[in-house]
C-alpha cells in the first residue's frame, strides 16, 4: 500500500509541551506574547519542523540549563513519538516561579 501519514501541528505541540513539562524546574507551559498558541507553536514545511515553546520555571535555577535540557528532551520525544527531528527548538522562559518563603 502506498501513502504516507501526517501528524497534526497540534499534536508535535501536544508532545512538545509533554517533553518539556518532565524536566525538573519547568513548572508551566504558558500562553506568552502570542495567544492562541497555547504556549507552544509549531511550524511545519515539506523540509522542516520548528517548535517554539513560553514556559515558566522555579526559582533560583540556571535558566540556561532548564532551557537547554528542555530543547534536548523536546527533540528526543519527537523523534520518538514522532519519527521527526525538528530544526529548531526555541525556548523562551516568561515566568520565574516565587521566591521560597523567607528567602
Amino acid at each position: 500500500m502506498e501513502g504516507h501519514s501526517v501528524i497534526s501541528a497540534d499534536i508535535l505541540a501536544s508532545y512538545a509541551a509533554d517533553a518539556a513539562l518532565g524536566i525538573e524546574g519547568v513548572r508551566a507551559v504558558v500562553e506568552g506574547s502570542r495567544p492562541r498558541h497555547h504556549g507552544v507553536k509549531v511550524v511545519t514545511d515539506e523540509e522542516a519542523v520548528a517548535v517554539e515553546l513560553h514556559l515558566a520555571v522555579e526559582w533560583g535555577l540556571n535558566v540556561p540549563d532548564i532551557g537547554a535540557r528542555v530543547q534536548m528532551r523536546v527533540a528526543e520525544y519527537l523523534s520518538t513519538m514522532a519519527d521527526l527531528t525538528p530544526a529548531t527548538v526555541d525556548v523562551i522562559v516568561d515566568e520565574i516561579g516565587p521566591p521560597p518563603e523567607g528567602a
